[in-house]
């Protein structure tokens, strides 16, 4: 049993995996959070206020605590001060292990999964707390975007995996990687096409659009995103959506969705959810 802190537990991802640490009824688990009024406290699970502006409050509040998971939405805290300050406090409290907010992708990090699989099936609810979002690829009308000849690999995690190798990340008694890939699902772009057409039985609407139009910020479809992140307000939805497309399809283009595996690697009999099998039964 260790005490583990969770800061920003509020979020989607974190609530995921406060559930699944609970679940297992080993742990001594706290949120910290700015606004305590704005949670409930849920059977073993307690919440503590704090200050992320204030490093020796911090402090005080990690004092014991054996493993940070940081939530915190960089969104709205584009310099990341609050986890650079909860950083030098883990530090200053003698915190064995710290994850920080980097959990979907969408350094000692408890895990960077790629995309979530949970997506793909939009807009059907697959998570107790992650809410359907879409990406380039829309298997309820069948169709997607490609960037024109880069077949590039994508990772896919469920987010139900990710929170079970979390909880057992936490019980690992080895050091943890500093890079800590997750991954559920390694496909390139014409292998999710194919599962596509499996699954839906028939071919999908292909757009294509031009790496240089990407990057000189220009989105030429027949389509794009419809449904914001609840952290982006509905008047920079627009905006948003089209930003979140352009940089998925070019960060993939490049490279960044090909997620590492170092906790597969440490946890070899964890049997990760497939893609085909999770989507055919939408």
């Amino acid at each position: 049993m260790v005490k583990i802190a969770v800061a920003g537990g509020t979020g989607q991802v974190a609530q995921e995996i406060i559930a699944a640490l609970v679940a297992v009824k080993k742990h001594d688990i706290f949120i910290l959070s700015r606004n305590v009024s704005a949670l409930s406290s849920a059977p073993g699970v307690t919440v503590r206020a704090v200050n992320y502006d204030d490093k020796p409050d911090l402090a005080e509040a990690l004092r014991g605590v054996h493993t940070v998971l940081s939530f915190i939405q960089l969104l709205s805290d584009p310099e990341n001060n609050s986890q650079k300050n909860l950083i030098d406090a883990s530090i200053l409290a003698g915190v064995k292990r710290f994850a920080p907010s980097e959990w979907g992708r969408f350094s000692n990090i408890a895990s960077q999964p790629g995309l979530f699989l949970n997506y793909l099936a939009f807009p059907h609810r697959t998570a107790k707390h992650v809410v359907p979002l879409n990406t380039m690829f829309d298997f309820e009308k069948q169709r997607a975007i490609v960037v024109e000849g880069h077949d590039f690999v994508m990772t896919f995690t469920t987010v139900q995996d990710l929170a079970t190798v979390v909880t057992e990340a936490v019980d690992y008694v080895g050091e943890w990687p500093v890079i800590g890939g997750v991954s559920g699902n390694r496909v390139t772009v014409s292998q999710i096409l194919k599962i596509g057409e499996r699954v839906r039985g028939r071919p999908f609407a292909i757009d294509t659009v031009k790496l240089e139009d990407l990057e000189a910020g220009k989105l030429k479809t027949s389509w794009t995103l419809e449904t914001r992140h609840p952290s982006v307000s509905e008047d920079q939805a627009a905006e948003a959506l089209k930003s979140v497309l352009i940089s998925t399809l070019l960060s993939g283009a490049k490279g960044a969705w090909d997620v590492s595996d170092e906790f597969n690697r440490i946890l070899p009999e964890y049997k990760f959810t497939q893609m085909e099998d999770f989507l055919g039964k939408r």
